[in-house]
């Protein structure tokens, strides 16, 4: 058996899958090559399309050998075997997480542009590929849509080796593929034309099915109910409210000490302010917990500017990873450049040694920080400038990160502005847990919008 192309293929696969009397199905196509198949997928079941984008987490030494998978909305699965027999520390994991999430998030904006992802929980959900080699990608992208909520997988290929169908037969809940034959070799020897699907032809088929099903995709953001299944990533927490206007995003560059310092700048049309973004040690602006937190913040109207504290160069020194003063410094100059850029209110958002540069940049004489957050945060490396702080402090910690948690419990006592510790049950430091990122996602959102509101501001004058 030979398929033309992946159309023709498409058209066939639709035939079977069709037979299985689906539910109010979602069709999910793994980019890139597998969108033109799940597009005729989508046409026959008369079903919203999307995209599901998962990265393999290669072992540094051995990038062919994965230890684990990612997908959007912060969704990490692990592979402890690989990870324990592979000795990969916590800093090895995270820098391979941080390329492979920069790169996954790069290829969905791409695809979507600012449209959010389609929500998964209670959903049947139908992950469509061209073909199937070894199944680790499948695999992948089945466990991701699980952990995003979906209710039901089926698994839905054109031709796939027999022991890889065997294998995902456990993963998926249905798996229909069309041919497979037991010498293998590749997909592409199974096609007539396998030629490369281009990222504008994603983006055509996505748009076109998108204007044909009415645009029927339920937006990530509408939530679950309570008690519900999925929750666990940002993006399926529960709605803040759509922007209103346009939304302005940019790349920039600061030069600041001589130095240039890119950002990425986002303002929503009318936003009461800007949130500047200080990362904590080993991280920067594609730090994938702060980005998560950033678009929350955007969705409520609020501006965000992430930028890295230190240049590739200076990073290479860990002396300056850890040089609270020099990274105030450097907090402080952004503020000034954004403040010449935009006439807007501005504050702080700062993670781990990140949270003690924003309150040193805070404590400063001039400075007139609206509020700031501090999530896993380090404030006693502010020291006595602690009692400095005029801006209106809201202190994150998880409830497991206990050395972190005394630490912040001092700092507070410390401080003589407005404060507050939060708590989040039952997280680690890294707030990974199910719903922990949420909630500090939702409980910067509440401070930095109360304090930007115009009573916040007349109060303070």
């Amino acid at each position: 058996m030979r398929f033309a192309d992946r159309t023709t293929a498409g058209i066939q696969l639709a035939g079977e899958v069709v037979r299985l009397d689906l539910d109010d199905p979602l069709v999910l196509g793994l980019p890139r090559g597998g969108i033109p198949v799940a597009y005729q997928v989508a046409r026959a079941l008369d079903a919203p399309l999307d995209v599901i984008a998962v990265r393999k987490l290669g072992v540094p030494s051995r990038p062919e050998l994965g230890f684990g998978a990612i997908g959007e909305g912060g969704v990490r699965i692990l592979n402890d075997d690989v990870v324990r027999a592979a000795r990969l520390g916590p800093r090895e994991r995270a820098a391979v997480e941080l390329t492979e999430r920069t790169a996954l998030e790069g290829r969905l904006r791409a695809y979507r542009a600012d449209r959010p992802p389609t929500a998964l929980t209670g959903r049947t959900v139908v992950i469509v590929d061209d073909g199937i080699a070894t199944g680790s990608t499948a695999s992948a992208a089945c466990e991701v849509a699980r952990a995003r909520g979906a209710a039901r997988v089926v698994l839905a290929v054109p031709v796939a080796p027999p022991g890889a169908v065997a294998e995902l037969s456990g993963e998926a809940d249905d798996v229909v593929c069309l041919y497979m034959p037991d010498y293998f070799g590749s997909v592409g020897q199974w096609y007539t034309d396998f030629s490369q699907t281009s990222d504008a032809e994603v983006v055509e088929l996505l748009h076109d099915r998108l204007a044909t099903s009415g645009g029927a995709t339920r937006s990530a953001t509408e939530g679950t109910e309570a008690g519900g299944p999925g929750g666990g990533s940002v993006d399926d927490a529960q709605p803040v409210g759509p922007i209103a206007g346009p939304v302005v995003e940019r790349e920039v560059e600061m030069t600041i000490d001589g130095r240039g310092l890119p950002g990425n700048l986002t303002l929503p049309d009318g936003a009461p302010g800007v949130v500047v973004f200080a990362h904590g040690s080993g991280s920067s602006r594609h730090s994938p917990r702060n980005r998560a937190v950033a678009a929350r913040l955007n969705r409520a109207g609020l501006g965000t500017l992430l930028f890295d504290l230190l240049t590739p160069e200076e990073e290479r020194d860990r002396a300056n990873v850890f040089d609270i003063p020099l990274l105030a410094r450097r907090l402080t100059l952004v503020t000034a450049w954004l403040g010449a850029e935009h006439a807007l209110p501005v504050c702080y958002f700062g993670a781990s040694t990140g949270a003690a540069a924003a309150l040193l940049s805070a404590a400063e004489p001039h400075a007139d920080i609206k509020a700031v957050v501090c999530r896993g945060g380090r404030p006693d490396l502010a020291g006595d400038a602690l009692a400095d702080v005029r801006a209106p402090t809201l202190l994150i910690v998880g409830g497991s990160d206990t050395q972190v948690l005394d630490l912040n419990r001092v700092a507070a006592e410390r401080m003589h502005c407005e404060r507050r510790l939060d708590v989040v049950p039952g997280a680690t430091h890294l707030f990974e847990e199910p719903g922990a990122l949420e909630a500090v996602a939702d409980l910067a959102r509440e401070w930095l919008t109360e304090h930007l509101s115009p009573s916040a501001q007349r109060a303070r004058h």
